[in-house]
């Protein structure tokens, strides 16, 4: 543009400046630059297109209004008749730009205005031009402006390229602008058409239009029976609409060159028009709804395969005869499951009927493996394992009917165990495990990994079993083969394969053996503790660790000696469930509340044997610390306090005698009457706290003294007449529990004791009479 001159312009004026400078300041100079001067000249206004070459000539369009700005001194309103142009001859080359080359003629092609308009300083002016049109067979012209000086008279041309105006030729469109618009959009619409038809109708395949028209609805039925003539015609209709779409395309192209007079352009813009108007939308459009715009432009498609069949027939029969007849789509079994998947959101099919159809065609295809449930996820029981009431609850619990029982390893399943079988097995006779499989001798149905799920539902359709186990030939490494046990297959396996759906019942834990997603808490879950006997204890020590403290006791501990309290009664005392207790130590809260057996000052009604861990011990007016370990106790003074003149040593337990024990638990007195006698309250004057993880036995003042009684009462002889007179006091005879050896698990008292008593609780712990 024009604009592009400005910076030049600017480098003229300041040359001017210099130049009126130098002639102020000598007095010679002004006499010899008194005539007029041209420098150069920029184009300043154009009602056309106006540039500069990159050699900095002017370009202007021929029947153009411009103004030009001239640079130079000594210029005034009255010097416009001093500026014409002249036609310049191509073989000159005046690259000096000094006033050294005359003009002698000048051209009528440019018309100069008279009104010209000058600055202050008349170092430059504003000069208006009117260009006439080129002749013709002319497509540019260039023009050097002369300039006339007053010394001789004489008209000097600007040398190149401060001089120079080339004049070029207005392009011409080859149609009306606004017959241009319609045919760029009508190509556009007939572009979009090709495109979409070509992706609709050669997707609609002649066997899914045969099908269409025997099961679509009735306008899919009247759609189809338009489309299939021309498609039977496949390589023919396809030629025709390529052919439709490259020639609209390459016409397009041609028209937005011409309008836009850029081949970049035009090729930018077509690209953009084409992707957006001929390629996306269309395609999205007829990829959905195909067989209606198919049908409902059939004629256009008719004309265009007419229109092109002098060049798009012959090819089409070419391409018969090179790829053969067009069958159309047959789906296989897997392409139908795959084509029930993909349109299941399209269908009126039921969810799951879906899942049947699908379930029973892929049945054939694939194996045990894929559906069994691994080795390691399985539920087993060793068939070393003894029936009591732990082993049955966890049979129970697991809700399995057959369990796979296995010897020594779990790969080495032996035995099938039926639930049923347990029908009249009793926990408490603890019987094997090996008696039952025996007597009931199932047999173990054994398949290879690639069995197929046809053949696997086969098998158990016979009634041999309802679970078999699955192995392969291991051949890898060194050795002979073996057959490696890799998990289990059930006939419910096959079945929510068949049904793709999970079968869930009350009992189970997890809605897939494979993914292990465990299913939602269920409330109704059957708790079997309830059968369990109360007396076992809540913390789970060894027989052994329970053996030696209850020796311990025994022999170290005088309240616990034989002559106060029997073996068999001590016994129960320590396998009371609440008897045994833990604590679990909390590094980050080493001095928090649950830690502390006893505090100092606080009172308690307790004795602690320490069985396993480590506890501190504060005691005496100096706070001295210390620690001790397992099988140390404390709170002797707690069982056998009577009188706070009886408070003494930490672990020192003072002694009683028989007589005062009988003043203490009155001989023929009931619990009630024993919780209710006065009994102060014994306050230790140390304290014990946890170092580590703890587990003691933990014995209450009414454990304890129900305890002496319940020893005292199994070693005296009853009459009638006392077990009558205890009846009516509202106790129970404690002497006719029955007898029992080291290896009692019964309730201590075997629910005599189980009237509501009186007890104060000092610890975190819950406190139960025993």
């Amino acid at each position: 543009m024009a604009t592009e001159w400005s910076g030049k312009g600017y480098i003229l004026t300041v040359i001017v400046f210099l130049w009126s400078g130098i002639g102020e300041c000598s007095g010679t100079a002004v006499a010899e630059v008194s005539n007029l001067r041209i420098f150069g000249m920029r184009v300043l206004q154009s009602n056309k297109e106006a540039t500069v070459t990159e050699e900095g000539v002017i370009q202007v369009v021929e029947e153009s209004y411009i103004h030009l700005r001239l640079y130079g001194l000594h210029i005034s309103n009255n010097t416009s008749s001093y500026f014409k142009f002249t036609e310049r001859d191509d073989d000159i080359d005046d690259d000096d730009g000094d006033f050294n080359r005359t003009c002698a003629d000048f051209t009528k092609d440019i018309d100069i205005r008279t009104n010209m308009t000058v600055n202050a300083k008349g170092t430059a002016a504003v000069l208006s031009l009117k260009i006439k049109q080129l002749r013709k067979n002319e497509p540019h012209k260039d023009y050097g402006l002369c300039v006339k000086q007053e010394q001789d008279g004489k008209w000097y041309r600007l040398g190149k390229p401060d001089g120079l105006l080339q004049v070029v030729e207005e392009k011409e469109s080859l149609l009306p602008l606004w017959l241009q618009i319609i045919l760029i959009a009508c190509l556009l619409v007939l572009s979009g058409m090709f495109s979409g038809l070509n992706l609709g109708l050669m997707a609609l395949d002649p066997m899914e239009l045969r099908i269409v028209q025997s099961c679509g609805t009735d306008k899919e039925k009247r759609y189809a029976r338009k489309i299939e003539p021309i498609r039977r015609k496949g390589n023919y209709l396809l030629c025709s609409l390529l052919l439709g779409n490259v020639l609209v395309n390459t016409t397009l192209t041609i028209l937005l060159d011409d309008l836009i007079g850029s081949g970049f352009g035009a090729v930018i813009a077509s690209t953009s028009g084409i992707v957006v108007f001929g390629e996306i939308v269309p395609q999205a459009l007829c990829s959905r709804h195909g067989l209606a715009v198919g049908a409902n432009t059939i004629w256009v498609t008719k004309f265009f395969m007419l229109l092109t069949f002098p060049l798009s027939f012959p090819i089409s029969k070419i391409l018969d005869c090179a790829l053969g007849q067009e069958i159309g789509t047959v789906y296989n079994r897997e392409k139908l499951v795959e084509m029930l998947k993909v349109t299941e959101p399209y269908n009126d099919l039921v969810k799951e009927e879906l899942n049947m159809i699908q379930g029973a065609l892929e049945l054939r295809t694939k194996t045990v493996e894929d559906v069994m449930t691994p080795l390691n996820n399985c539920f087993m029981i060793s068939s070393d394992a003894v029936l009591d009431f732990n082993t049955m609850s966890e049979i129970m619990e697991s809700g399995y009917t057959r369990i796979p029982v296995y010897d020594d390893e779990r790969s080495n399943i032996v035995d099938i165990l039926f639930v049923k079988d347990l029908a009249f097995v009793d926990p408490d006779d603890c019987t094997t495990l090996k008696t039952i499989t025996k007597f009931y001798n199932h047999p173990v149905h054994f398949v290879f990994h690639d069995t197929k799920l046809d053949a696997m539902l086969e098998e158990f359709k016979k009634g041999k079993s309802h679970l078999a186990i699955v192995q392969k030939v291991n051949n890898e490494g060194e050795g002979d083969p073996f057959y490696e046990v890799l998990g289990l297959v059930t006939l419910e396996d096959v079945i929510e394969e068949i049904i793709k759906s999970e079968i869930l019942d009350e009992s189970d834990q997890y809605t897939d053996n494979r993914t292990r997603k465990k299913v939602e808490a269920n409330k109704n879950k059957r708790d079997f503790s309830a059968f369990k006997h109360e007396s076992e204890s809540k913390v789970k020590i060894s027989p052994q660790l329970l053996l030696a403290a209850h020796r311990f006791l025994a022999t170290e501990v005088g309240l616990f000696s034989p002559d106060q309290i029997s073996d068999k009664i001590l016994l129960r005392i320590l396998r009371h469930p609440d008897v045994i207790q833990e604590i679990k130590f909390n590094e980050n809260e080493k001095r928090s509340p649950l830690h502390y057996i006893y505090q100092r000052g606080k009172a308690v009604d307790y004795f602690i044997l320490i069985l396993q861990g480590r506890v501190e011990v504060e005691a005496g007016n100096e706070n001295m610390k210390f620690e001790t370990g397992p099988f140390s106790f404390y709170g002797v003074m707690a069982l056998a306090f009577r009188s706070p003149s009886h408070m003494g040593g930490l672990n020192h337990a003072a002694s009683i005698t028989l007589a005062e024990r009988s003043e203490l638990l009155p001989f023929s007195g009931s619990n009630s009457q024993l919780n209710n006698m006065a009994n102060p309250q014994y306050i230790p004057d140390f304290g014990v706290r946890a170092l580590t993880d703890l587990q003691f036995v933990k014995i209450t003042r009414s454990q304890y003294q129900n305890g002496l009684m319940a020893s005292q009462l199994d070693s005296s002889p009853q009459s009638p007449e006392t077990g009558h007179t205890r009846e009516e006091s509202g106790s129970t005879p404690l002497s006719e529990a029955p007898e029992v050896g080291a290896d009692e698990t019964t309730s201590l008292l075997n629910d005599q004791n189980r009237q509501p008593t009186h007890q104060i609780n000092h610890s975190t712990h819950t406190d139960s009479n025993v």
